[in-house]
């Protein structure tokens, strides 16, 4: 299976599904922080250019929440420029024509702007004992199975201090996430 990771710059999810055999790349404006296939630049320009970068079977999206997420929603009414601009790109890769799709962002605008999710879920769900809300908006994939449940829960991401990497270190993807997510929907051409 082919499959695209959009706006992962750490390599997380793109590295569980080659890990199980894929023929897995990342796609982010910021070069990888792991080597491993990856395609820098904008993940729009990839959807243009279909006979440069092929087909893909699935395609699992991090788009920026600056814009997004509830969290900083006492922004949004001097950002709206930025936040209209934010949607439209979440509503663009929702609508890519790639069979599978899954794009996944903290609580926020998208849910209220564009459609809820069709899953929320819990780092604590799948071996992390932390919390972060993340909703899931799926196409042609079934909803995550919790893997291990954490019973020790932290605020982790909440309670980060300030620094110049709080926002890249707030955005990395969970393994134990990105594990389920390669085993629960490895799927081949043959058999789907």
């Amino acid at each position: 299976m082919r499959v695209l990771v959009a706006c992962e710059f750490s390599g997380i999810v793109r590295d569980a599904f080659a890990q199980r055999g894929h023929d897995a790349w990342s796609c982010d404006l910021l070069p990888t922080e792991k080597p491993g296939q990856h395609i820098q630049g904008d993940v729009l320009r990839i959807f243009q250019e279909k006979e440069l970068y092929g087909w893909w079977d699935l395609m699992i999206a991090h788009p920026p929440c600056t814009y997004l997420a509830s969290s900083g929603a006492r922004w949004w009414k001097n950002r709206r420029r930025e936040q209209g601009n934010a949607l439209w790109f979440v509503n663009t890769l929702m609508n890519t024509k790639i069979d599978k799709i899954c794009i996944e962002n903290p609580i926020g605008r998208i849910s209220t702007a564009i459609r809820k999710p069709d899953q929320i879920i819990q780092p604590w769900q799948f071996g992390h004992g932390e919390t972060k809300a993340t909703c899931l908006w799926l196409k042609n994939l079934p909803p995550l199975c919790h893997t291990q449940i954490e019973t020790a829960r932290e605020h982790r991401i909440h309670r980060m201090p300030p620094s110049k990497d709080r926002w890249k270190n707030r955005s990395r993807f969970y393994t134990g996430i990105a594990a389920a997510m390669a085993d629960q929907w490895n799927y081949s051409k043959e058999g789907e």
